[in-house]
């Protein structure tokens, strides 16, 4: 046999597995089967059973029995009559003989082949257990972990199986990790053939009702009822409660003591605002009690299409709205009504604009708008919209004729309205148009000037550079022409030292007076040589006038040169002075 003691491992796969004992069994006697096929062919007639006595799996082959050899057609499901009375002394002519096969000829490809059918089979057999214990628990609140993250969706571990959180169906600004315990809402359980899968949402209305269930003990005892919840997961929520008892405040119940049981369904819901309201009969007021903590002032139901409009204070709109239409959003999905919301003065006004309408229809004097107005005619578009045994009703209108007159006027005056509405709007588009046409061609402008304004600064910037250069040009050249006046002085003082040297003794002075001739005509030819220098530099001034440094380098050595020569000169004729002084000293007074 391909499996020993089959009635021992068959009851431990039921017991382990949650499988019928009846399914494995089957999934045995196919896979024999299978493997049997694999090894004789698809053409022999085999049967297989289980022997509930002995726990084994018999496999029987059946053949048919034909009188001689020329009878037989298919060798794999006939024999002789000889040979089947080998089998059987008792078979005749046409009768089938079945004969147990040994399973252990089968080889190793049948077995592997008997393998995969039980496999399969088991698979199958796994697949239909959990979809049958799931499938009666839609709805319910479960809990599990996350096993892992894929394209977004969280694969959470229920245990025996393994459920879907879509992306869509998670809140938005919750994040989960790999082992974080999740609880969510079963939402549908799908049979698909890779397995049953189980898809779960945290942001299914029911999520929070089933929360509630739970928190709440008044609810599962059916005291309080949860009339209806709307969600926007993750940012607000709203569930109507109504109670059987009238001693039992619903809201009160749902929200607990210190607001205890609400708290923990908020902190499930990863503090998501919730607001639990009164149920009411009334449409209009249960409109009201979903749209508070606005204060509602008047209300317009049509039942008609369902539809009402509320008027608000102007100082509650906002709050009746709600951020981005929140909250009259959710309270139109809770009551199941259109809502218009407007305010007081918007609504006296249309009102205003309503009256005027009638009393501008030709055959409607001031007293029949009036009576139109308060059945509930409000505008001509109303009017045009009356049917005509209603308006036969009106006091007022004394006959049919008069009603389709008075249609008929307001049909007329609905489509000159609408026309007159569409040529301000085109006026107001082409207003618009041209606005934007002269913002372009003033951006444009703005946008040369502030071009032009640009070249004209970086121009100034470059003549500045240039002007900056010059000038530092000329102040090294300046620097040059200090330097050497600076050093003028050094060659007075050695005149100076030389004169004062002089009178140290009388016959020197009268050597050196010998000597001033010579001095002096030295001090002459140096004279005489200045203009010389002067003119040289001229004409190298003359000849070179490629860069003004140059020039101005060369005169201010030629003026050097010169106030030298003048020094000298005059040093000379201060100590001629000086000699003539101390050889001819002053006559005393008589």
């Amino acid at each position: 046999m391909l499996i020993t003691d089959i009635k021992r491992v068959v009851e431990q796969i039921s017991r382990d597995k949650g499988i019928d004992r009846n399914v494995l069994i089957q999934a045995l006697e196919e896979a024999l089967k299978s493997a049997a096929r694999k090894k004789y062919g698809n053409t022999i007639d085999i049967e297989v059973q289980y022997n509930e006595d002995t726990g084994e799996i018999e496999v029987f082959q059946f053949m048919e029995v034909v009188a001689t050899k020329d009878d037989i057609t298919e060798p794999d499901i006939q024999i002789t009559l000889e040979q089947g009375l080998k089998l059987d002394p008792d078979c005749e002519v046409g009768d089938s003989l079945g004969t147990k096969m040994d399973t252990a000829t089968f080889g190793r490809i049948a077995a592997q082949s008997a393998k995969q059918v039980i496999i399969q089979k088991m698979k199958d057999a796994e697949r239909d257990v959990v979809f049958s214990n799931y499938i009666d628990r839609k709805g319910e609140i479960i809990n599990g972990i996350v096993q892992r993250i894929d394209r977004r969706d969280i694969i959470v571990n229920l245990g025996n199986t393994e459920a879907v959180l879509p992306v869509r169906e998670q809140v938005p600004r919750e994040t989960y990790r790999r082992g974080d315990r999740i609880r969510a809402y079963i939402m549908d359980v799908l049979y698909e053939s890779r397995g049953p899968q189980i898809v779960l949402s945290r942001t299914h209305s029911e999520f929070l009702v089933h929360l509630f269930r739970t928190e709440v003990p008044e609810i599962s005892e059916g005291i309080v009822t949860i009339m209806g919840a709307v969600r926007e997961a993750g940012v607000r929520a709203k569930i109507a409660v109504a109670s059987n008892d009238s001693d039992i405040d619903p809201v009160g119940a749902c929200v607990g003591m210190k607001g205890s049981r609400v708290q923990n369904v908020v902190q499930e819901l990863r503090g998501e605002k919730i607001d639990i309201i009164t149920w009411h009969v009334d449409p209009a007021k249960f409109v009201c009690n979903a749209l508070a903590p606005a204060e509602i002032a008047r209300v317009i139901i049509d039942e008609e299409n369902r539809t009402m409009e509320v008027i608000v204070p102007d100082e509650f709109l906002s709050i009746a709205i709600g951020k981005r239409g929140q909250n009259v959003r959710l309270a139109s999905k809770l009551t199941e009504w259109h809502l218009d919301v407007i305010s007081e003065e918007k609504y006296n006004q249309a009102m205003q604009d309503g009256y005027k309408s009638l009393e501008a229809l030709p055959d409607v004097d001031t007293g029949l708008a009036g009576v139109l107005f308060e059945k509930g005619v409000h505008s001509a578009k109303i009017l045009s919209r009356a049917p005509i045994e209603e308006l036969l009703q009106i006091n007022g209108i004394e006959d049919e004729k008069q009603a389709t007159t008075l249609v008929e006027a307001a049909e007329q005056w609905v489509i000159e309205d609408a026309e007159r509405k569409a040529a301000e709007a085109e006026r107001a588009a082409a207003e618009a148009e041209a606005e934007k046409a002269a913002a372009e061609q003033a951006a444009q402008e703005e946008a040369a000037a502030e071009a032009e304004a640009v070249e004209e600064k970086a121009s100034t910037q470059e003549t500045d550079a240039e002007g900056t250069d010059a000038a530092a040009a000329e102040s090294e050249t300046k620097d040059e022409g200090t330097d050497e006046a600076t050093a003028e002085p050094e060659t007075k003082d050695e005149g100076t030292d030389e004169a004062a040297a002089e009178p140290e003794t009388k016959d020197e002075g009268t050597d050196e007076a010998t000597a001033e001739p010579e001095t002096k005509d030295e001090g002459t030819d140096e004279a005489a040589a200045e203009p010389e220098t002067k003119d040289e530099g001229t004409d190298e001034a003359t000849d070179e006038p490629e860069t003004k440094n140059e020039v101005t380098n060369e005169d201010t050595q030629a003026k050097t040169a010169a106030d030298e020569d003048a020094l000298t000169v005059d040093d000379a004729e201060n100590s001629e002075s000086a000699i003539t002084e101390e050889d001819n000293p002053p006559e005393p007074e008589k």
